[in-house]
């Protein structure tokens, strides 16, 4: 459960990684937007004060740089748009891409743990098997040879191989 939850961590960090970057690069846009709207109010302010002091050429003057200005600031206007559709285009296929991942590393830790299960089976098996198949032989070595002792034991008259407690005269 840990990994899982470790693994979510890091998909979820990547995402809002890949997030903070998206934004901070709309902000820069908008910071550069900023400064270059701020340098044409200067011009303006610039071209604007000569005019006023010059009354014969005013109105000329402001009809030429609204009409030099329109369309810069409309090519602004329509690059925001852009960029906000471009952005949120782009957030739909990179969630679309680690909703994906996320789905895809899912089954793989599914099929990693199913995997690991058997192999700890096998290997459980294996082990009862081995203990069993060498335990089995040494078992009946160890019986056999108690045999051969006690028989051994008793046809030479040896009662040192034969173990202490009630005699069977006891018994009634």
């Amino acid at each position: 459960m840990d990994e899982k939850l470790t693994i979510f961590i890091a998909v979820t960090s990547i995402a809002v990684v890949l997030q903070m970057l998206i934004l901070a690069g709309m902000a820069f846009m908008m910071w550069k937007l900023s400064t270059q709207l701020r340098s044409t109010t200067e011009d303006v302010k610039k071209h604007a004060i000569p005019l006023l002091e010059n009354g014969n050429h005013i109105s000329a003057e402001i009809k030429r740089i609204m009409q030099t200005s329109e369309p810069k600031v409309e090519l602004v206007l329509d690059n925001a748009a852009a960029i906000s559709t471009n952005t949120r285009s782009a957030l739909g296929r990179i969630e679309t891409t680690l909703n994906d991942l996320l789905d895809r590393t899912r089954l793989q830790v599914i099929r990693a743990d199913e995997m690991i299960t058997r192999v700890m089976d096998r290997v459980e098996e294996t082990t009862e098997k081995v203990a069993h198949t060498v335990t089995s032989p040494v078992k009946q070595a160890s019986g056999i040879m108690h045999g051969i002792s006690t028989g051994l034991g008793t046809y030479f008259g040896n009662k040192k191989s034969r173990k202490p407690g009630p005699s069977d005269e006891m018994f009634i």
